[in-house]
């Protein structure tokens, strides 16, 4: 008899994250004389009301033979009139083909999947 003890698994299903999430569209700087596009979704929010944020990811588009890769959180919430916010981000992205380029941007309003 063996003292190891495992399972197979072949399906696993997590339950949905309640919140909302985020889109994304920006431009990187010019380095290196061009520019990529970002665009994506955020996660569900991590904290609650007027502190929470998101995390974001992605690669951008190729452009002048490479891509880069970018990740980060945004800051919080901003208030939009009528109701709705958005969120604020910047960072850098990879050293890729010898440079790398910063970027920032505004998350469009709240966005609940399935509505």
């Amino acid at each position: 008899m063996s003292d190891t003890h495992s399972h197979d698994v072949t399906f696993v299903q997590f339950t949905d994250i309640p919140g909302h999430i985020h889109s994304y569209r920006t431009r990187t700087t010019i380095n290196d004389g061009h520019r990529h596009r970002m665009r994506g979704r955020t996660s569900p929010p991590y904290g609650r009301g007027a502190r929470h944020v998101h995390y974001y990811e992605g690669t951008t588009s190729f452009d002048d033979g490479h891509v880069h890769y970018y990740r980060g959180w945004t800051g919080p919430p901003i208030p939009l009139p009528g109701g709705g916010h958005y969120h604020e981000f910047s960072g850098q992205t990879t050293f890729n083909d010898g440079h790398i380029h910063y970027y920032r941007g505004r998350t469009g309003e709240d966005y609940r999947p399935g509505t």
